[in-house]
């Protein structure tokens, strides 16, 4: 595997709920076992790796403009600040690395306010609607972004 990266993974509003909603809109796993999962799955790709939860949209944009310098990615799940927060996305526009925006759902089968996202503006690529399975999708897919960039350079 080649050099560490760092990635970090932001989450928004209520993910701290997941696993909780009896519609299982968001799957069956707990925010914790969510945790675990990207964990594990950022040490198998040589990844440094902070997963982080806001239910504040101010320490989003906080951890965003902390990531520049000192992150390679970033993974966001904004949650419902995705569709009305300009703020993320004036702090995503001042961070120079990859940007991957995922949500659990599936977002374009849900209501109709949910298909405009701001942070699809800047993000490199976006997974939808794959649950967890989708958060560990986007740690694999931003590493490869990342070192492709490095090689790049």
């Amino acid at each position: 595997m080649s050099d560490k990266i760092t990635i970090w993974f932001l989450n928004g509003p209520n993910a701290n709920l997941y696993g909780l909603d009896a519609n299982k809109t968001y799957g069956s796993d707990s925010f914790p076992v969510l945790q675990s999962r990207c964990e594990q799955k950022a040490a198998s790709i040589n990844a440094e790796f902070r997963f982080l939860q806001s239910n504040y949209e101010g320490q989003l944009v906080d951890w965003i403009q902390e990531a520049r310098g000192v992150a390679d990615g970033i993974i966001i799940n904004a949650a419902g600040l995705t569709y009305s927060s300009v703020p993320i996305l004036d702090a995503l526009l001042s961070f120079p690395g990859k940007i991957i925006e995922t949500h659990m759902s599936n977002i374009w089968k849900r209501e109709s306010f949910r298909h405009h996202s701001y942070i699809s503006k800047v993000a490199d690529g976006v997974i939808a609607g794959l649950g967890g399975d989708g958060y560990e999708l986007a740690i694999e897919a931003i590493a490869q972004l990342v070192r492709k960039s490095k090689a790049a350079a």
